[in-house]
């Protein structure tokens, strides 16, 4: 299916953005674990809209309801499913679009797909709206990981052209700040000129892209396997699945195509008895199995689609015409986003791990 991820712990993604209520079910998790709650509505309030002026101006207050698979604050290891209601949709500002296509995103796509009978209402089942529940899966099996000693931080890296220093050179106390920050850069004037770039935009009636980068810590070595089930394999996959990501690259990535063999050597050496790495140009995945390196990935998103200045389009007719959107939008999603990619790559290496045997020492 195409909405649902997963060997052994999968998730499954339901709902429309201007439906009834969004949500989750997840099956392959593991009986007794707690259920972090105060972690899950902070995790949520990190993705949540309408919040900062970045954002779209969408109110959800985003409260997951857990239906099942829980008993006395823990999981009984029996499917979970989680809803979260739709409570400020305004279907009126979409109207338009049963009519025409919005270039860029998966109106004409989708409506070719499933013969015109999809949901444009705020993008339907192919919104950003999805996101929470991901959000809400992801927040629930991270204390799972920590408690093994796998941590997954995440930062955004640039936008609209504008950067900041590097995911893996952030002390272990400015990792650790970014969850904490409403607008994920640890350096305050990068964080200020981004800011500062998106309102500019937003004002211009337009939108920015941008990347996030991810680094997760404490994975054992020999996590994965060769070929088709790699664990940049599986990471790429779901972290597709967010909306708007348009490309993934792990360790250097792209610039691999600029370096010579000896550049992009990971040297080793001893230390004691461990074996270490002088460098991570590779991002902690060789022949898609772990290194015991950290992972370093970075995640590519393309600015919003959904802007205000007028765009050529076609009817569902197939006539040539101009569309003006209104409604509420994001003129970044970057920021946002931050949240998903960590729920994401928690789910991913849940996966991984509890394959046992096929992906590595427990």
């Amino acid at each position: 299916m195409s909405s649902q991820w997963g060997k052994n712990l999968r998730m499954s993604i339901f709902g429309e953005s201007h439906g009834t209520a969004i949500g989750v079910v997840m099956d392959g998790l593991p009986s007794g674990l707690p259920i972090d709650e105060e972690r899950i509505l902070f995790e949520m309030k990190r993705r949540q809209p309408g919040n900062m002026p970045w954002s779209t101006k969408r109110k959800e207050a985003d409260l997951p309801e857990i239906v099942s698979g829980s008993y006395e604050g823990k999981t009984t290891g029996t499917p979970l499913c989680a809803m979260i209601r739709n409570t400020n949709a305004r279907s009126k500002d979409y109207s338009v679009l049963t009519s025409l296509y919005r270039p860029s995103h998966a109106d004409y796509s989708g409506s070719i797909r499933y013969d015109g009978a999809n949901d444009p209402r705020g993008g339907g089942h192919f919104s950003g709206r999805l996101t929470a529940p991901m959000v809400f899966a992801g927040a629930l099996i991270r204390p799972w990981l920590e408690e093994k000693g796998i941590f997954i931080f995440a930062q955004i890296r640039r936008i609209g052209g504008l950067g900041t220093k590097p995911i893996e050179t952030l002390s272990e106390e400015e990792l650790k700040s970014l969850s904490g920050l409403d607008f994920a850069v640890s350096r305050e004037w990068d964080r200020k000129e981004m800011i500062e770039a998106i309102e500019k935009t937003r004002l211009q009636e337009d939108s920015l892209g941008g990347s996030i980068e991810l680094l997760i810590t404490g994975l054992p070595v020999g996590v994965g396997n060769p070929i088709f089930d790699t664990v940049e394999g599986n990471l790429a996959q779901a972290l597709f699945g967010i909306p708007a990501v348009k490309a993934i690259e792990f360790g250097d990535g792209c610039e691999f195509a600029d370096m010579t063999g000896s550049q992009a050597a990971d040297e080793m050496r001893m230390d004691g008895d461990t074996i270490t790495f002088a460098s991570n140009h590779n991002g902690g995945i060789v022949g898609g199995i772990t290194t015991g390196a950290p992972i370093r990935c970075r995640i590519t998103i393309k600015p919003t689609p959904s802007i205000s200045q007028p765009l050529q389009t076609v009817t569902r007719e197939g006539v040539d015409e101009t569309l003006r959107l209104t409604g509420r939008h994001d003129p970044c999603v970057v920021p946002r986003a931050v949240p998903v990619a960590e729920a994401v790559a928690a789910m991913v290496l849940a996966d991984l791990l509890l394959g046992g045997g096929d992906h590595g020492d427990k």
